[in-house]
């Protein structure tokens, strides 16, 4: 029985996020999604396998975080201030899961190298493959833990942005991201609601980390019309070499 495809809704992604895919890149985007179809019968990936599921909360949501960079975004024809000042060429998809944000990301943009972490390997494995199958040789995918990453010197303060998405709350996730970035760049926190205590833990962590909160986007999904918000955090001085705490404890004891 043959797969049905995505629909491609040009409209869309450029009235959201000021910008739509080319037509190699929407290749990519079908192939990603039929790639992840069929790894989701040997792995447990992901529930939203509907193509209309799979293009909103996948696709769209992945590349809503890096609306700064894709063009207006915010109805201006510039990106705003705060992101004209960070150059993006590392990047560091914490907690990948199937591949997202990090593959999305890798497609809409082909220069900037991407870093899949994820302390899982069967899903480490699946997605090398994926990625060499598609062509995205800029994408490299490492088994691992954030709080062990943070510490190694090829991997502390050296990428320029760093993405979680769905990793868990906001306290361990500036925990784990933050050291990972490079002072002048950035980390994006993927959230559903966003309440002021949320906020006002992100300030205090960020503090604590070399961190300041920058902006939050707020977004509608444009299909179910669900809330979502995008936290960017500007890393101004380094990290502190404790943090990351050892694997575990920020999860079970937040900052």
């Amino acid at each position: 029985m043959a797969i049905t495809g995505l629909a491609r809704r040009d409209e869309i992604w450029q009235s959201t996020l000021g910008w739509q895919p080319g037509d190699a890149q929407w290749a990519q985007f079908q192939a990603l999604y039929q790639g992840i179809l069929a790894g989701n019968e040997q792995i447990n990936l992901t529930r939203l396998t509907e193509p209309d599921d799979f293009w909103e909360k996948h696709l769209w949501d992945s590349l809503s975080g890096l609306w700064p960079w894709l063009g207006k975004g915010d109805g201006s024809d510039q990106r705003p201030d705060w992101a004209q000042s960070v150059t993006i060429a590392q990047v560091i998809d914490i907690g990948t899961g199937a591949g997202f944000p990090g593959l999305p990301a890798a497609i809409a943009y082909p220069d900037w190298t991407i870093t899949l972490l994820d302390a899982t390997q069967k899903k480490i494995r699946f997605l090398e493959e994926l990625a060499l199958e598609m062509g995205l040789t800029q994408v490299r995918a490492i088994a691992d833990r954030a709080e062990s990453l943070g510490h190694r010197p090829h991997h502390r303060g050296k990428y320029d942005l760093a993405l979680l998405r769905a990793v868990g709350p906001v306290s361990p996730c500036v925990e784990y991201g933050l050291p990972l970035v490079r002072v002048g760049g950035m980390a994006v926190l993927y959230r559903g609601q966003w309440t002021p205590e949320e906020e006002a833990t992100v300030e205090r962590v960020a503090a604590q980390l070399g961190g300041e909160l920058t902006a939050v986007q707020s977004w509608q999904t444009p299909l179910t019309e669900g809330m979502r918000h995008c936290v960017y955090l500007r890393k101004v001085r380094p990290s502190p070499g404790k943090f990351p705490r050892q694997p575990g404890l920020p999860a079970k004891k937040p900052l």
